[in-house]
């Protein structure tokens, strides 16, 4: 598997575009389930819901290190998260740093690498 920087590298041809915003439910139903109707309470997904929406394309490898890191997160640490809370947990990781560090960021560094 590669290094945590490698898993940022754009490749040649990556785009990434936005997308308007498509309705999401909102995990509350008007019926009541039958865990409310005997009393037990419901542990919560930790789905947060998002108001903006972007779609980014990637190659055949790179979603299968994520899907990899995924898997590899819920068998070795029981972390049951989707792709999407991955990434943006990457994302996050990589602003954070590049708002530390600056120019000596991992980001800075590999974007001048091209």
């Amino acid at each position: 598997m590669p290094a945590a920087d490698d898993l940022f590298r754009p490749t040649q041809g990556a785009k990434v575009r936005a997308v308007p915003d498509a309705p999401e439910e909102s995990g509350t139903d008007a019926t009541p389930d039958a865990a409310a109707d005997t009393g037990a309470a419901k542990k919560p997904s930790g789905r947060v819901r998002h108001d903006e929406k972007m779609t980014v394309y990637v190659t055949s490898d790179e979603l299968l290190e994520i899907e990899h890191a995924r898997l590899l997160l819920r068998r070795t640490h029981g972390l049951a998260v989707d792709r999407g809370r991955l990434v943006r947990e990457a994302v996050a990781l990589v602003l954070a740093d590049f708002e530390e560090r600056g120019d000596d960021s991992s980001l800075v560094r590999r974007l001048t690498e091209e």
